[in-house]
């Protein structure tokens, strides 16, 4: 079977899609002010909201961070008071796989398909993604919680890490070659979770992100970053970022002011399919 390629959205395409964005947003953002819930804008909108007032022209979603208390009740709460079924609250349980490490808001009005997710049954609607923040704690318990985080990643997406290098790509096939079962799997990375996320943020001087790559998993922001959030510009709209967004930029990405050279100024999902104008549940999942 050919393997699938990813698509080229053109400019205009791009526009409508993140102004569609903008709805799942705009809810996500009443539900959390609604039901007393803390996010902060992060990566490329948290820097859009700064540089351009809105998306960087070539991002093509959104992402935000929640502090694990609340990330953990996000789901429960969408579950009994979201009351528009166009948007859904996914993450992987033991009813649903969604192939990612971190909750998803998914628009169903659109199609999106990504390609890391061709193969799974999930609704493929427009997705915002919502990361956790958690405690940071030093010595070898940091060093055991990122390796917690690691084998986490590897059993609930049940992917071979490719930016992690060769000796953990080697180590990751060997695990999941021996433990094949789903059962095993889960309740390997139940474990994995508890373990990481074992540290509150109220006990620890710093903070960190668990459900991202290995370079952002690295980075140990100062806790007093996420102490409250400042409101900014985006899209016409008053947003959160965290309070000391400045330092956590810099940390995560230098000189985020500054433009990344042409090359670079793409939109960085690979999209195996895109459809903004029809519902996510009108097409056979095959």
């Amino acid at each position: 079977m050919e393997e699938p390629k990813p698509i080229k959205i053109d400019p205009e395409t791009l526009r409508r899609l993140q102004q569609k964005e903008l709805d799942t947003l705009i809810y996500f953002k009443e539900f959390c002010d609604k039901h007393g819930l803390t996010f902060f804008f992060c990566g490329g909108c948290c820097i859009g909201a700064l540089r351009n007032k809105g998306f960087i022209p070539w991002d093509d979603d959104i992402d935000v961070f929640m502090p694990r208390g609340d990330y953990e009740r996000l789901p429960e709460l969408w579950k009994k008071y979201s009351d528009d079924p166009r948007f859904l609250c996914l993450k992987t349980d033991d009813e649903t796989f969604t192939g990612n490490i971190f909750t998803t808001i998914v628009d169903t009005e659109s199609t999106c398909v990504k390609l890391n997710q061709v193969n799974i049954d999930v609704p493929h609607g427009l997705v915002m993604d919502v990361f956790p923040l958690d405690g940071c704690p030093k010595g070898m318990k940091r060093k055991m919680q990122k390796l917690w985080a690691v084998i986490y990643a590897l059993f609930l997406a049940q992917v071979v890490p490719k930016k992690h290098g060769g000796l953990i790509a080697l180590g990751s096939r060997i695990l999941l070659a021996v433990f094949r079962g789903e059962g095993i799997r889960r309740k390997i990375w139940r474990l994995a979770q508890r373990k990481m996320s074992q540290y509150k943020i109220d006990d620890c001087d710093y903070i960190t992100e668990l459900c991202a790559g290995p370079k952002y998993m690295g980075i140990e922001y100062p806790k007093e970053i996420f102490s409250g959030v400042v409101l900014k510009e985006f899209e016409g709209l008053k947003m959160p970022l965290p309070k000391g967004y400045d330092v956590y930029l810099k940390m995560a990405f230098g000189d985020y002011m500054a433009l990344p050279p042409e090359s670079e100024q793409i939109p960085h999902h690979d999209l195996y399919y895109l459809d903004l104008d029809k519902p996510c549940g009108g097409y056979d999942n095959k």
